[in-house]
């Protein structure tokens, strides 16, 4: 019996890849494929990685061999171009039929290429795009906030296209029912995966041992403890906050970690010099997953202060390192934060996160490691991926059967 084949698209290089939970959503889905699909990767290519442009590929991803396709080259994805790359790729898909069984896409624009494809094509939505739309909540994050109802209108053309529709977050699941009812029966809730392959705890003593030799490296004292944050430098985030927070807590003992790339990274640099930040911040540039998880298992504290958020894997990523959470009240962390695994800032202020990184920064014990790793378990990659890969393959063997079936009904009538 022929494979099942999976399509993933999506404009990233799994080997040059630009910052994003996104792609280590992508990576697990290739990574947890059971043996019974196929899988293939549309995404972008990269100067020093001499691909065939528009052409398949044999290659392997997270130890499996897929088939991986790029399109067009590109340098950084991390900074915003006048031309998006979302629209870029999606023109570039234009004129192909890239169709198969299943097809997913993690960008509403792509699929307007798709639309006379045939197979079973699911969306993923990964932010709540109600509050990512709105002025209050987009801050310049991105283009299309400007247009809300032509984005909207091509939404309306494009989405009853696809099968299944997945959204990381709850409220925005519930805005995708409401507005579209003719295919509200689609939409769903699908958590966010960790792969607990790569992102797992330490003990106790590991992890001082080794917050105390990264402290030493560094030039700094024994007793200093590290605030981790991770992603994209960018408005969506809001690091000037997170800068902001770390001025506001005033202790020369914590040492804010800022692992990313972006847009604002020359801002934040001015803020850091600005408020006397220097010798307290250091900025790691983009990490690859393994390193960041090595921070994740050795911070005090993770900190997001994002202005809008679907479910960010990094969340996840540092609660099954042991990590506990504080976050703005954004996107759907504080939901699944228990009282012993993080704090939610009930105010976007500096005050506010400072004040909630000082409740775990001086009481750590209220907030244990088997906590943070129970919170993050339901994410398992290797469960949630799964699942969803089974319930793919009913559809497909059932799908299967009916074809027989009705080959065999016309060629009973033919005869």
């Amino acid at each position: 019996m022929n494979k099942p084949v999976l399509t993933i698209f999506y404009q990233f290089n799994p080997w040059h890849s630009s910052i994003g939970g996104i792609q280590t959503v992508i990576r697990n889905f290739v990574k947890y494929a059971p043996s019974e699909f196929g899988v293939r990767l549309v995404g972008t290519g990269h100067e020093e990685q001499p691909l065939g442009l528009g052409k398949w590929h044999e290659a392997e991803v997270a130890g499996k061999a897929i088939r991986f396709m790029p399109l067009f080259n590109i340098k950084d994805d991390n900074v915003r171009r006048l031309i998006p790359t979302t629209i870029k790729y999606a023109a570039a898909l234009f004129g192909r039929n890239l169709a198969s069984d299943f097809m997913h896409f993690h960008r509403l624009e792509p699929s307007v290429a798709a639309l006379k494809w045939r197979g079973e094509k699911t969306l993923f939505i990964h932010n709540d795009i109600h509050k990512q739309m709105s002025s209050l909540g987009g801050k310049d994050a991105i283009a299309w906030r400007y247009l809300p109802a032509a984005y909207f209108a091509i939404e309306r053309l494009l989405i009853n296209q696809f099968s299944q529709i997945f959204s990381c977050n709850t409220e925005s699941a519930q805005f995708y029912q409401q507005r579209y009812p003719e295919v509200a029966d689609r939409v769903s809730y699908v958590k966010n995966t960790v792969d607990n392959e790569v992102c797992y705890p330490l003990t106790w003593e590991e992890r001082e041992g080794r917050r105390r030799n990264l402290a030493m490296r560094m030039g700094k004292s024994e007793d200093t403890q590290f605030v981790l944050f991770a992603g994209r430098l960018h408005p969506q985030k809001d690091p000037i906050l997170l800068v902001r927070s770390l001025a506001a807590l005033n202790d020369p003992k914590i040492h804010l970690l800022i692992a990313g790339d972006g847009d604002l990274k020359d801002e934040i640099s001015f803020e850091i010099d600005r408020l006397g930040l220097c010798d307290r911040v250091t900025m790691l540039g983009a990490l690859d997953q393994a390193e960041l998880a090595q921070l994740q298992r050795i911070a005090s504290v993770f900190v997001l202060t994002s202005a809008y958020e679907g479910l960010p894997v990094v969340v996840l990523e540092a609660l099954a390192c042991g990590t506990p959470i504080v976050t703005t009240r954004c996107g759907e962390t504080p939901k699944l934060l228990t009282t012993d695994s993080g704090v939610v800032c009930e105010e976007q202020t500096p005050v506010a996160v400072a004040d909630a990184l000082r409740k775990v920064l001086l009481k750590p014990g209220d907030f244990p490691v088997e906590a943070c790793v129970k919170a993050a378990k339901p994410y398992s990659a290797s469960a949630v991926v799964g699942a969803i890969y089974n319930e793919m393959l009913n559809r497909w063997e059932q799908r299967n059967s009916q074809s027989k079936i009705n080959k065999k009904n016309l060629t009973g009538v033919s005869l």
